[in-house]
């Protein structure tokens, strides 16, 4: 039987081949063989993972947004909660993963519910600290749409605490920041309870 399968991806092949040569010597300095039968795609393989995982640097988030703004006569909140996000830690190189809750008060302005996530997902896919990456997505949205107020709570469990360090398996950290009409106790209150979530 013929295999009709082909999967297409792009990656720049000159950083995919610097990358792939460093997980080689990665791989030796570390004891193993890169040209057994196991490892011997796993170089190049490593080199296209890491340039998904960091494709965030090569997107513009304010060009999303912009993408799909549209004039609304509505100044409720607006949330979209449980955002998956996945990202790695400056520090080792190792995953956090977890939700991002984001809410916003337009100002005479709504945007694209589809461009949150991804907003999320271009400030995830760089080498990041949870704290800057939530305080990047509030900014944006707030530059860009001009609200009456953003907020952004991110809950994560973080390898490099999971795995290695503490190895504390059950911990996670939450994030959050607040913008405009949020900083206001009892609209602040109200989004906590929408998204189940309170913050102590």
């Amino acid at each position: 039987m013929a295999n009709n399968y082909k999967k297409t991806e792009e990656f720049n092949p000159n950083v995919t081949s610097i990358l792939k040569d460093g997980y080689e010597t990665m791989l030796s300095q570390l004891g193993e063989d890169p040209q057994r039968e196991g490892l011997l795609k796993t170089p190049e393989r490593a080199a296209k993972a890491m340039q998904f995982l960091t494709s965030g640097y090569e997107q513009d988030p304010r060009a999303i947004l912009k993408s799909a703004l549209f004039k609304e006569d509505y100044n409720e909140m607006v949330i979209v909660k449980d955002i998956e996000l996945y990202s790695l830690c400056e520090h080792h190189l190792l995953p956090f993963y977890g939700k991002a809750h984001i809410a916003y008060i337009p100002n005479g302005y709504v945007v694209g519910l589809s461009k949150l996530p991804r907003l999320v997902d271009v400030f995830a896919r760089r080498l990041q600290v949870q704290e800057r990456l939530t305080h990047e997505i509030v900014d944006s949205i707030w530059e860009i749409l001009k609200p009456h107020g953003v907020a952004v709570v991110i809950e994560a469990s973080h390898m490099c605490m999971m795995m290695r360090g503490v190895q504390k398996q059950n911990s996670s950290t939450t994030t959050s920041a607040f913008k405009g009409e949020f900083k206001n106790a009892e609209t602040r209150t109200e989004f906590l309870n929408l998204i189940g979530k309170s913050l102590h």
